[in-house]
C-alpha cells in the first residue's frame, strides 16, 4: 500500500474505514476522544498511552452515527505526521488496543489491502465490463428483463460499496485472476465441477438426481462415472473449492476414499451477487448455492454453508407462506424463491442449496435492491433508468412505491413476531406493467437467519405456528420483541430504506430532509396498520423505532474481524450492535 491517498479508491476506502471505526468506538474513538474545533473544521483527539495523541478530522453525518471521517487520515499531535494508509492507521490504533486484539487489527489491514486491490481492478475494468453488458443485454438497463437480465444487474451491484461495511468488495484469499473468472462484477461464465458421493453419506431433501425431467441435475454417468449411478449422488462443487479445500473436507468427513471427483465439467454457470450462489446459464431461474473457502464482510463471515442453515431456510420459507396465506393481499406482490431442496454431507464445504425462482418473470425487470444506486451504462444511476421507464422519470416516486410495499410486508411480519435478514442483496424488485400501469413486487431469498418472538407468533398463528424444533439454529427464537426489533431496524429500516434516503441526497436527487420524511411517512402508515395501543405491535415499533432517541446499528467490523466472539460478546457476528442517531425523528 502506498503512503499517499492520490488514488480515489484508496481515499474512499480510508474514509469508510475511519468512519466505521469511529461508529463502532474502536479503542474509544467515540467515548474517549475530546472534540476540538479548528479553522478547517471539527476534529476528535484521542489520547495515546505514550503521551502522544491521535487526531481524526470529522464532519456531520447522521445515518449510522452523528459524525463520520472528513479526511482520509489520522494525525499525530506531537509532530503533525499524517497517517494516510490503512496499514499505518490500523497500526496506530492497534497499539492502543488490548494485546489480545492485535491479530484482529492485522487481519483488518489484510482486508484493506485485498479490498484496495479489488477497487483498483474495478476501476481499470469499468469500461470493459460496461461495454460487455451493453453488448449482451442492451445499453438501457431498464430493458434488462427476466432472471438473466437480473444477473447483469447483479454485476452493477457488485461494483458498488456496501452502505456500512468498509471492505465489502474484498474477498479474502482470492487472486485478481480468480476474481476475473468467478466474481459477479465481471459477469463471467464458467463450468461447474461435480463430485459423486455415497448416497448413505448424504442428507438430501428434494435432491435425488434427475428424477424430474425439468431438472438439469446429472447422474454420475453423465459425469463419466457410469459405475456409480446406483450407489452415489452427484453434487456440484464450485471450481474454487476444488483442490485443497475439498480434499480437507473429504478427509474430515471420512469420505476421501469413497467420493469420486469427476474430471468432466458439467453445466455452465453465472455468479449472482453473492458469488457463492450461481445461476445456471441455460436455466437462469435455477440457482445453486455452493460453499466457498473465502470470507466477505469480515474474516469470520465465511462463505461456506453450515448444513443447519439449509434446514432453517426451508422451514422459514414454509412459515412465510403460512403468513401469506393469512394475509392474501401479499399473494401477488411477495414472491418467494423455493429453497426447500438441498443436500449436504455434514460439512460446510460439501453442501448445495437448489433454489428455484418463480416462473413468469421473463418480461419483468428483476433488480436486487443493492443495485439501485449503482452506476449504469452511460454514467447515470440505475434507479434513474428504472424511474424513466416505470415512474415518469421520478426516482423518488419509485422509492415511494418500494417503501410502501416493503414496509407493509415487513411490519406485517413483525405483527406475527418475525423479522427477516432480508437486506439489499436478498430482496429483488420485480417491475413490469399491467394494463398500462406499473406493478412492483418483491422477490425474497436467503431467509435462513430470522429472529422470531415465539409468544407473538403463537398468538397470531396458533396451531399453524411451527415448533422451534423444526429449525436448527436455536438463536432464531426468543420470547420478546427486542431481537426482532433490532433486526427489523438494522436491516429493513437502515439498509433497505435509510441508505437510499442518504444515498439519493448525496447524489443530489432531493434534499435529505424530504427523503427522510418520505421514509418516516411510509413507515408510520405501515406501523399504524398494526395498531398503536399499548402492547400492540405497532406501539412497539413506534416506541422503539419511530420515536426512539437512538437506534441499533450493526457493529460489523468489530464482530466480523477485529474481535473474537469471546471479546466482542457477539452471539451472532451478523447481529452484534452498537447505537446511532434516530434520523427518523422529525425535527420540530
Amino acid at each position: 500500500m502506498t503512503n499517499t491517498v492520490d488514488c480515489p479508491a484508496e481515499k474512499d476506502l480510508l474514509l469508510r474505514l475511519l468512519s466505521a471505526l469511529l461508529r463502532e468506538d474502536v479503542v474509544g474513538l467515540r467515548t474517549r476522544s475530546t472534540a476540538l474545533e479548528r479553522p478547517d473544521g471539527a476534529w476528535l483527539r484521542l489520547q495515546a498511552a505514550d503521551g502522544d495523541a491521535l487526531e481524526l478530522p470529522i464532519r456531520e453525518d447522521g445515518f449510522q452515527y452523528e459524525t463520520r471521517a472528513r479526511l482520509p487520515l489520522l494525525r499525530r499531535e506531537s509532530d503533525g505526521r499524517e497517517l494516510s494508509t490503512a496499514d499505518h492507521i490500523l497500526a496506530a490504533l492497534g497499539a492502543l488496543a488490548d494485546p489480545v486484539d492485535h491479530d484482529g487489527f492485522d487481519a483488518l489491514a489484510d482486508e484493506c489491502r485485498q479490498t484496495l486491490a479489488t477497487l483498483r481492478l474495478h476501476a481499470v475494468t469499468h469500461h470493459e465490463v460496461i461495454a460487455m453488458l451493453g453488448a449482451r443485454h442492451g445499453t438501457d438497463p431498464a430493458d434488462w428483463t427476466g432472471l438473466a437480465g437480473g444477473l447483469a444487474h447483479d454485476t452493477l451491484a457488485a461494483r458498488l460499496d456496501h452502505p456500512v461495511y468498509p471492505t465489502a468488495r474484498g474477498r479474502l484469499g482470492l487472486t485478481t485472476a480468480q476474481l476475473r473468472v468467478y466474481a459477479p462484477e465481471f459477469h463471467p461464465r464458467f463450468d461447474l465441477r461435480w463430485i459423486a458421493l455415497p448416497k448413505d453419506a448424504v442428507t438430501a431433501q428434494g435432491v435425488t438426481g434427475p428424477a424430474d425431467p425439468a431438472d438439469p441435475w446429472p447422474t454420475p454417468s453423465a459425469l463419466g462415472l457410469p459405475d456409480l449411478d446406483d450407489s452415489h449422488l452427484a453434487m456440484p462443487v464450485h471450481p474454487l473449492t476444488v483442490g485443497e479445500p475439498l480434499r480437507d473436507a473429504l478427509r474430515a468427513t471420512g469420505l476421501d476414499s469413497r467420493a469420486v471427483l469427476s474430471d468432466r465439467p458439467y453445466l455452465e454457470a453465472v455468479p449472482t451477487l453473492s458469488m457463492r450462489t450461481v445461476a445456471l446459464a441455460a436455466y437462469p431461474g435455477i440457482h445453486l448455492k455452493l460453499p466457498l473457502a473465502t470470507a466477505t464482510l469480515g474474516m469470520r463471515n465465511r462463505r461456506t454453508i453450515k448444513p443447519g442453515t439449509l434446514v432453517d431456510g426451508a422451514a422459514m420459507q414454509c412459515l412465510l407462506q403460512t403468513v401469506i396465506d393469512h394475509e392474501p393481499r401479499f399473494r401477488d406482490s411477495i414472491l418467494n424463491a423455493d429453497e426447500t431442496r438441498f443436500a449436504h454431507a455434514g460439512h460446510e464445504l460439501i453442501a448445495v442449496l437448489l433454489r428455484r425462482c418463480p416462473a413468469g418473470l421473463d418480461d419483468a425487470v428483476v433488480v436486487p435492491m443493492a443495485a439501485l444506486l449503482s452506476e449504469a451504462p452511460g454514467g447515470r444511476l440505475l434507479i434513474d433508468h428504472l424511474a424513466d421507464r416505470f415512474h415518469g422519470g421520478d426516482p423518488l416516486a419509485l422509492l415511494d412505491a418500494v417503501l410502501r410495499l416493503l414496509f407493509d410486508w415487513q411490519t406485517t411480519l413483525f405483527g406475527y413476531g418475525i423479522a427477516l435478514e432480508s437486506h439489499q442483496q436478498n430482496i429483488s424488485l420485480v417491475l413490469d406493467t399491467q394494463a398500462g400501469r406499473t406493478r412492483i413486487r418483491l422477490l425474497l431469498k436467503d431467509n435462513d437467519g430470522p429472529r422470531i418472538n415465539t409468544v407473538r407468533m403463537r398468538a397470531t398463528l396458533g396451531a399453524e405456528a411451527p415448533d422451534p424444533s423444526e429449525f436448527d439454529d436455536a438463536r432464531i427464537f426468543g420470547d420478546s420483541d427486542a431481537p426482532v426489533v433490532d433486526l427489523f431496524t438494522t436491516i429493513t429500516v437502515h439498509l433497505c430504506a435509510g441508505a437510499y434516503a442518504f444515498g439519493l441526497a448525496r447524489h443530489g436527487r432531493a434534499p435529505l430532509g424530504r427523503l427522510l420524511n418520505l421514509v418516516r411517512d411510509r413507515l408510520v402508515e405501515a406501523v399504524e396498520r398494526l395498531g398503536t395501543r399499548p402492547g400492540q405491535p405497532g406501539a412497539v415499533l413506534r416506541e422503539h423505532v419511530l420515536d426512539a432517541a437512538r437506534l441499533p446499528v450493526k457493529a460489523m467490523v468489530s464482530a466480523g474481524t477485529l474481535l473474537t466472539k469471546e471479546r466482542s460478546g457477539a452471539v451472532d457476528i451478523n447481529k452484534h450492535y452498537t447505537t446511532g442517531p434516530n434520523y427518523l425523528v422529525r425535527e420540530v
